[in-house]
């Protein structure tokens, strides 16, 4: 059942009512949300508008079939900016997951190493994609990165933080301890191929959450299994900034 948590919300789902039907029927029975919230995030950029956490939590707080809404994300460690995030997020209301951010060096020191070399650039290109690279462009490549040691950059920072174990581990145990029916995954990645294939075999509802072009071959190739994708394109007005609803 639908009861909207705040008057925007109710004036919207009366606007689009068929949006409003068919998420109830993806929340037909006990449901967890697992936002993967870095992998989200960069779906801003394609879809021209930006998630507003607060109306996000509210529009899924309106189905009374959600029973947790689970969030996932890095701390930058020391960054205010990153600890104030999590911590505004917590508030909001959101089942909050959270890990240390790594930042590892990575040397783009060629000095001691031949221009044809791909031992750097394996660090930093698929190699898959390297393979297809004439002996001119590594030279270039190699090149480019002495230019930066010329300038005094021997190490660049990269930053990791993933949480596809943590939400594969949390989905299947939402299933075998904590009752819950329906799986909602915010991402594409095909990382959850394996948890939702093993849901999917379970005979449970799971829906993958994202924006077109961002979903995985893997993960595309399970709707024939049962897994229900939707565009979330579709509740844009639901879930935008503000002055970012049409």
């Amino acid at each position: 059942m639908f009861n909207a948590k705040t008057e925007k919300i109710k004036y919207l789902a009366e606007k689009y009512p068929q949006r409003i039907s068919e998420l109830e029927k993806v929340f037909d029975k006990k449901t967890n949300v697992y936002i993967d919230f870095a992998n989200a995030i960069r779906w801003q950029e394609k879809l021209h508008w930006h998630f507003d956490l607060r109306r996000l939590k509210q529009f899924l707080d309106s189905f009374e079939n959600i029973n947790s809404v689970k969030f996932y994300s890095g701390t930058l460690i020391g960054d205010e900016k990153s600890e104030t995030f999590i911590r505004e997020v917590e508030k909001i209301g959101y089942n909050i997951h959270t890990k240390p951010v790594k930042i590892m060096k990575l040397s783009i020191d060629v000095s001691s190493i031949p221009e044809n070399s791909l031992a750097l650039l394996e660090n930093f290109i698929r190699k898959s994609l390297l393979k297809q690279f004439d002996l001119g462009t590594i030279e270039h490549l190699n090149k480019k990165l002495k230019e930066l040691n010329a300038k005094g950059i021997k190490f660049v920072e990269d930053r990791k933080c993933n949480f596809d174990v943590e939400i594969g581990r949390d989905m299947l145990l939402d299933y075998n301890k904590n009752g819950v029916e329906n799986f909602v995954l915010w991402s594409g990645d095909s990382d959850f191929a394996d948890p939702i294939s093993q849901l999917l075999k379970d005979n449970k509802k799971v829906a993958v959450f994202a924006t077109s072009k961002r979903i995985s071959a893997e993960l595309g190739d399970l709707r024939n299994k049962g897994l229900f994708i939707f565009d979330i394109q579709k509740i844009r007005n639901f879930i935008c900034w503000k002055k970012e609803i049409q």
